[in-house]
């Protein structure tokens, strides 16, 4: 314990995080931002390794070689589609720091890695942390469920927006794809009975109306509403994705249930309608309470700070409700704001990533114990 702690480098993190943001990384697209982050942990004689995931693309894992790892500090280093492919880079003005990314989470990403690589040139060589960056989390998850498979660790800290409250709970996510089907037919032969387009927007307003009245404490998304392009005829299909939040306890088989038993009647009344409706993806909600060693040091850390300490629920769906399932015990926390992530004016405080960077500094070294 009587190393010297690092101290983070503003400039060197902000360099980072400018290179980060202007690489276009989309989910499955990964390979350059991948190549350069490689390479810059090398450069800094991180022992990290490369996990591929598939024939291209990896996740970069620092893991102290001999350490039985308590903690893994994990960041996503993909990003949703760009909104302008001629405007999406780095830009700055004054403390915000504005791109694809910044907030959804490369900021989280950068901070990490400063944090870490500071702690390791102080001389914190045999810490039992982890630093995994990892691809897909905005698509497939095929990143994080590549790095459960290999490793363990008990606790991990996610890097996603919170605006640096620390989220110990997390709601629950489900991913679903509803179908109506019919016979093409010329435009002027439509009958409403049989087309899926109609059946459709009948059926989502029962489940609006389900949603509204029965499950208001979550949140729902009609994502995409897609039919066959027929020109001027009937279509054959109609087809809808919506996305489904819900509080940590929220009974979510019950919820899927009761959705499918609206497809169901709806079906009955309607047998030309042929409505289907499938789960793509359900992760239940969770909530850790506060204690355990790393909720406790990060209490520590915000007390030593004067920061408030005010545990709230991640309200989206992310990487550590995956975390969760494979038995470990995810906090977020992360530079940024929710509501700017996925928005064609992402930014985020640069102040705020460097306090992120700092409060992740501090976590690692306090682990020594």
């Amino acid at each position: 314990m009587n190393k010297p702690n690092g101290q983070i480098q503003p400039r060197r993190l902000r360099r980072l995080l400018r290179r980060l943001v202007d690489i276009y990384s989309p989910s499955g697209k990964e390979e350059e931002v991948l190549s350069y982050v490689y390479g810059y942990l090398k450069r800094h004689h991180l022992p990290v390794i490369r996990q591929f995931v598939d024939d291209s693309r990896y996740n970069l894992v620092v893991m102290p070689p001999g350490i039985d790892v308590q903690l893994a500090l994990i960041g996503h280093l993909d990003t949703v589609v760009a909104y302008d492919l001629d405007n999406y880079g780095y830009q700055e003005t004054g403390d915000q720091v504005k791109g694809l990314g910044t907030a959804d989470m490369k900021s989280g990403c950068a901070a990490m890695v400063e944090a870490y690589l500071s702690v390791w040139e102080a001389g914190f060589t045999r810490l039992p942390v982890a630093l995994a960056l990892v691809v897909g989390e905005e698509e497939e998850g095929d990143g994080i469920e590549r790095l459960v498979e290999e490793f363990y660790f008990p606790w991990a800290l996610v890097a996603e927006p919170t605006d640096l409250r620390p989220c110990l709970s997390h709601y629950g996510y489900m991913e679903i794809q509803i179908c109506t089907r019919g016979k093409r037919l010329h435009a002027s032969l439509a009958d409403r009975s049989r087309n899926p387009v109609e059946n459709m927007l009948g059926l989502l307003m029962q489940v609006s109306r389900y949603m509204v009245e029965r499950r208001s404490e979550g949140v729902y998304n009609i994502r995409d509403l897609l039919s066959s392009h027929v020109g001027f005829a009937v279509p054959d299909w109609c087809e809808v994705w919506l996305d489904v939040h819900l509080p940590p306890h929220s009974p979510i088989g019950d919820v899927s249930v009761d959705l499918e038993q609206i497809v169901d009647r709806i079906r009955k009344n309607n047998p030309q309608n042929n409505a289907t409706i499938r789960f793509v993806t359900v992760h239940d909600g969770y909530e850790l309470p506060e204690k355990g060693p790393v909720v406790e040091s990060l209490q520590n850390l915000y007390k030593k700070r004067s920061l408030a300490w005010t545990p709230r629920a991640f309200s989206s769906h992310s990487d550590a409700n995956r975390l969760w399932i494979s038995g470990v015990k995810p906090i977020l926390l992360g530079p940024g704001q929710l509501q700017m992530a996925h928005a064609p004016e992402e930014s985020v405080s640069f102040n705020q990533v460097q306090w992120a960077a700092e409060l992740y500094r501090d976590l690692i070294v306090s682990m020594d114990s």
